[in-house]
């Protein structure tokens, strides 16, 4: 199979991997609970996984890098911290469902909505100026959007929040691993990311980071391994967020995937994946039938494109006959394909991981 859909969850892993989870399985129960080597050795590699990432994505202290089951997860943790019925955010015109669901669930939230033109930062990066003119309490913007693969200048947004001082949510589902993440560059209130893709660990993990100063609504409640007399949750990290027992394989699945991204490079690993995808983008252009949302140089791991002839799901099965894995539809972010005109078809995706090749995409380009 040649397998185009890391956007969603990437499936060529590091054999460390795999061979982490194996041996966490096997080896290890849950930090907290007890005194014993599988217990010291399970707290300690939970540890060594928030330390990998901190170091990764810049986080001064490890506690402040939180396990949970998906970005999804995280995202909903720092929305509904923040935002409350009444309030004002500001969201650009790519979200993903995980962002767009939690401000609806939560109700009564004005939603101002940054538009702009795909692969135009500067545009953006105005239109979040305007929309922080006042009442705005929390900006939610993807680093990366994952139906395009367009990169949003949050660098700039960064600077408008922190210059209006208002907190900023980041989702780094598509950039985590591909992009450079810096929360102390950015400033940002929190940091949401998946652990299943760029990342390169087993799916049931993500990372939460929570900047400085943060106290963030627990969503559950429960044993924590620490201070267990009190019925309240503890009011440290990572505790606080971390109730019940932990997905300590996925943990250690995760770590290796860390420590792969962290050896391999980013440049590196960012310019593996730009190869294949301006392969099937240029091979796209030059066929002819297709409309190619292609970002600029460097940009993105993500291609998006309207086969003229064919809706992208019948494409998509095709393909799947084939054996190329690839994903059609809306992609759980119907905000970004109303905001880029293709609301009505959805796009055909493909997306590329550090173990794809651009023969993958020569073959792919003979089939259609």
């Amino acid at each position: 199979m040649i397998y185009f859909d890391s956007a969603a969850t990437t499936l060529q892993k590091p054999a460390s991997v795999s061979a982490a989870v194996a041996d966490a399985i096997s080896q290890m129960t849950t930090p907290g609970r007890g005194d014993h080597p599988a217990a010291r050795a399970a707290a300690e590699l939970m540890l060594r996984c928030r330390m990998e990432a901190a170091a990764l994505f810049d986080v001064p202290q490890p506690e402040n890098v939180i396990l949970t089951a998906n970005a999804t997860h995280g995202l909903n943790i720092a929305i509904r911290t923040l935002v409350a019925p009444g309030d004002m955010v500001a969201i650009s015109g790519y979200e993903h469902n995980a962002v767009t669901r939690p401000l609806h669930a939560i109700g009564n939230v004005s939603c101002r909505i940054v538009n702009g033109r795909l692969f135009d930062p500067a545009q953006m990066a105005e239109g979040f100026r305007k929309a922080l003119d006042g009442g705005v309490k929390a900006v939610i913007c993807t680093h990366t959007s994952n139906v395009f693969g367009y990169t949003l200048p949050i660098d700039d947004i960064a600077a408008l929040c922190r210059e209006k001082g208002v907190p900023l949510i980041v989702d780094a589902s598509q950039s985590a691993g591909i992009h450079p993440v810096s929360m102390k560059r950015w400033g940002a209130a929190y940091i949401a990311m998946p652990g299943h893709k760029g990342l390169y660990g087993p799916q049931g993990t993500g990372l939460l980071l929570c900047g400085e100063g943060q106290t963030p609504a627990a969503l559950m409640e429960g044993g924590t391994g620490s201070l267990s007399r009190q019925q309240e949750m503890p009011d440290f990290l990572p505790d606080r967020l971390e109730a019940g027992t932990q997905n300590v394989h996925g943990a250690a699945g995760l770590l290796e995937g860390i420590k792969f991204v962290r050896s391999r490079g980013l440049d590196a690993i960012r310019r593996r994946e730009w190869d294949v995808v301006r392969c099937l983008a240029e091979g796209l252009k030059a066929k002819g039938g297709f409309r190619v949302f292609d970002a600029p140089a460097g940009e993105s791991a993500v291609l998006s494109v309207l086969s003229l002839e064919m809706p992208p799901e019948t494409l998509a099965d095709r393909l799947a006959e084939q054996g190329v894995a690839v994903r059609a539809g809306l992609h759980c972010a119907p905000l970004a394909h109303r905001t880029a005109g293709t609301g009505e078809t959805g796009t055909l995706r493909f997306s590329v991981s550090a173990f794809n090749t651009p023969e993958e995409a020569e073959t792919v380009l003979a089939m259609l």
